[in-house]
């Protein structure tokens, strides 16, 4: 009774808006400069910093996605105030957390609404597919286990020279994802309009360089994106569960600027570039498809590991046509999340996982696995980090929402009859119903 009792206060504090099937979805995606005019003295601009948006609409459910290359952004009353204006059921924030990433904070939410702006007067029928390329390994898990059994961060080398500092002979240590996800757009003529491309790895090989301005590798990955399509298409970035995630192109400097240190930032862009490119000329809609968006906004209490600091955070299941299933995830999330949540949907749907992405509530820094919480390192048992347990919970609720929605959770038993191989059926009893 007792559980009874706490399945239906559950499923009484989903935020659920479901659409009906229909044939039209639309779509709108804009690109602005968000670089800031006026820097302090000590700051260059390697590469522009961009704002790119996409709006999801069907005739229910109107949706949008801002991708921008800052480190994290929230600001609740902009977006409360852009749902209200534009008609958004929700809005995600979706920052690539590039560690050199630099903001006017005078005109970043005039930025921001200018790039949702432009997309809704931009609108166009829309047809959507989407899928995930098994890649070579460009990452590696930053936290690695040591002799003691506890693990250290990449950047604390081993007095008896087991490791080096920051990985220096790039070896694929510990858990990471090696694919690439997209999302792709065309308007009614076939034409790709928009890409999401979904990808964990810390955008922080350029952070040694404290006076520089730059989208990292994301900016090298996003602009081939764009030139391989004659830059008729936005590509936005959404990052993965890169908590624990770092780049095998890192170029340590301890101190100083090796003459390859752009070469190399710049690899890792093209590379991944490449592959999401060679992803998004295999994919194309398919007209069997019934348009349709569907998600449930929810929300759980995260606690700080080593104080009394609760974080409320919202998240959202999103399932577009029935097949493409999204799990947003804010803050910083490890990449077993990522893991988990593709592994655990179906042969029929396409997942991807949608880290640092907040559209309300509180921003929850790192969260990790139980694994890496007990395994230890920074945003694992210190720095700003929530307790173990907290992300299995999101992981949870993420599975149970995306079974509801789909109509595979049934309300009521399950039929129990039993049927033999010539087709007669055999009631059963009452005890076993």
């Amino acid at each position: 009774m007792k559980n009874f009792f706490f399945l239906i206060i559950f499923l009484l504090g989903i935020h659920c808006v479901e659409a009906q099937e229909t044939s039209v979805m639309r779509a709108g995606t804009a690109k602005v400069n968000i670089t800031p005019g006026t820097l302090p003295q000590n700051r260059v601009v390697h590469d522009s910093l961009y704002a790119r948006s996409l709006i999801l609409e069907t005739p229910e459910v109107r949706i949008a996605f801002l991708s921008f290359d800052l480190g994290g952004y929230t600001n609740p009353e902009l977006l409360e105030s852009l749902k209200k204006k534009y008609k958004l059921t929700e809005l995600y924030f979706c920052p690539s957390h590039t560690h050199s990433g630099y903001a006017d904070r005078n005109t970043i939410a005039d930025k921001l609404t200018e790039a949702i702006d432009k997309a809704s007067k931009n609108m166009f029928e829309a047809k959507l597919s989407g899928g995930n390329r098994s890649i070579p390994q460009l990452t590696f898990d930053r936290l690695i286990v040591r002799d003691d059994g506890h693990a250290r961060e990449a950047w604390y080398a081993d007095p008896e020279g087991h490791y080096r500092y920051l990985n220096k002979e790039r070896i694929p240590l510990g858990q990471v994802d090696n694919s690439v996800g997209l999302i792709r757009i065309d308007n009614n003529k076939g034409e790709p309009r928009a890409f999401i491309m979904n990808f964990a790895c810390h955008p922080d090989a350029l952070v040694e360089i404290r006076s520089i301005v730059s989208a990292d590798y994301v900016g090298y990955a996003t602009k081939y994106v764009e030139s391989a399509f004659g830059n008729e298409a936005n590509c936005l970035f959404v990052q993965g569960g890169a908590g624990n995630q770092c780049s095998l192109f890192k170029t340590p400097t301890d101190g100083t600027q090796p003459e390859n240190f752009y070469d190399m930032v710049g690899r890792m862009g093209k590379l991944l570039g490449i592959e999401a490119v060679a992803l998004a000329k295999d994919l194309f809609p398919n007209p069997n498809d019934k348009t349709s968006i569907v998600l449930k906004t929810d929300s759980l209490d995260l606690a700080n590991r080593f104080d009394d600091d609760v974080a409320t955070i919202h998240f959202s299941t999103i399932l577009i046509n029935n097949k493409y299933a999204i799990a947003t995830f804010p803050g910083e999330p490890f990449i077993k999340f990522q893991i988990d949540w593709k592994r655990e949907m179906g042969p029929y749907t396409i997942p991807f996982f949608f880290g640092y992405t907040w559209n309300g509530g509180k921003w929850p820094t790192y969260v990790p696995d139980v694994r890496s919480a007990a395994l230890g390192g920074y945003g694992a048992d210190w720095g700003p980090v929530r307790a173990a347990g907290g992300g299995e919970a999101v992981i949870t609720r993420h599975l149970f929402n995306y079974y509801v929605m789909t109509g595979l959770m049934r309300k009521g038993q399950g039929p129990g009859d039993h049927r033999l191989d010539d087709g007669t059926t055999i009631w059963t009893p009452d005890w076993m119903k």
